[in-house]
């Protein structure tokens, strides 16, 4: 659905996207992660033929975003972070406006409007002027805009900015609704919304690509180290030696203290489990456990220790 070769973008003085190159098969939902200024928007903006690169290539549906346009912007539904809706328009009025602007007419348009206003949860609002509506709703006509003219490729720049978590979790469902008929390339600052509705993740940082896996295996290959945490009864003063001294365990530290139960973190070599060896501890030692428990790593923390090693080189 979407082939990018060697993207770049040179502003004046700055290098926003750097010699990008990535994959997205058709009918994906794939997260695009990055801090801001990380080149997100304006990778998505050339994609979406809204500016030209600097130099590299890219196809959208088979179409070569910079020799076939129109085609291209055919094949794609794009959502802006701030769409620019007209305020003083009610809603059904401003997408009967904007499906006429991309092509249909007749009982096609009425049909496609009572689909698009159903699909986003807009139909109860459809009188009302824009400009009365809360950010969720807005967020929605603008997404039932971009779904107007049945694009097979979704291009959402931070569908979720600004909303309640309830609202939230309303996109979410939408997007996991669309999934069977369309390819989302989805922009987000939320990193619980990727894990819960992307296939792939694709990560940026200043311009350049750091990685693109599934969030599952992002979490399993890419971070540094894990965390187990253990909650036990001891009056052992070298307590904390002896779990450092076992293999793969960098650094315990004790996080508090209530009632005799020592809560302690255990910094953890990546890819390794250390809760046998340190069950084996504890009975040779006659510890009590109450708790033992591995917090698996999460998007946020592979993508902080990725910036962080692309920054120091």
């Amino acid at each position: 659905m979407i082939d990018v070769q060697d993207l770049t973008k040179q502003y004046a003085g700055r290098l926003a996207v750097d010699g990008l190159t990535f994959h997205i098969e058709p009918g994906q939902i794939v997260g695009f992660l990055g801090p801001n200024g990380a080149g997100k928007s304006t990778t998505m903006r050339i994609l979406s033929g809204y500016m030209p690169p600097t130099r590299g290539r890219a196809t959208v549906n088979g179409y070569d975003v910079f020799h076939q346009s129109l085609e291209v912007r055919r094949s794609i539904g794009y959502m802006p972070e701030t769409a620019p809706l007209y305020t003083e328009m009610r809603v059904k009025e401003y997408l009967r406006f904007r499906a006429e602007l991309k092509g249909l007419s007749g009982r096609a348009l009425s049909q496609r409007l009572a689909e698009v206003m159903d699909l986003c949860m807009i139909a109860d609002v459809r009188r009302r002027l824009i400009g009365h509506l809360s950010k969720g709703y807005r967020q929605r006509v603008a997404l039932a805009d971009a779904l107007l003219h049945k694009p097979p490729l979704l291009i959402l720049d931070e569908p979720t900015n600004g909303l309640d978590p309830m609202q939230i979790r309303q996109v979410r469902e939408i997007l996991l609704g669309l999934k069977p008929t369309h390819t989302i390339l989805l922009s987000t600052h939320i990193l619980q919304e990727v894990e819960a509705v992307c296939d792939r993740v694709l990560m940026i940082h200043q311009g350049r690509l750091l990685a693109h896996d599934t969030p599952e295996m992002l979490t399993r290959r890419l971070r540094a180290a894990t965390l187990v945490q253990i909650e036990v009864q001891a009056a052992d003063k070298a307590l904390l030696a002896k779990l450092e001294a076992l293999p793969n365990i960098r650094k315990a530290t004790l996080d508090h203290e209530d009632g005799g139960w020592k809560k302690i973190s255990l910094r953890v070599e990546a890819r390794q489990d250390v809760r046998e060896a340190v069950m084996e501890l504890a009975t040779a030692q006659q510890w009590k456990v109450r708790e033992i428990y591995r917090q698996m790593p999460t998007l946020e923390d592979v993508f902080v220790e990725l910036a962080a090693s692309d920054l120091a080189r």
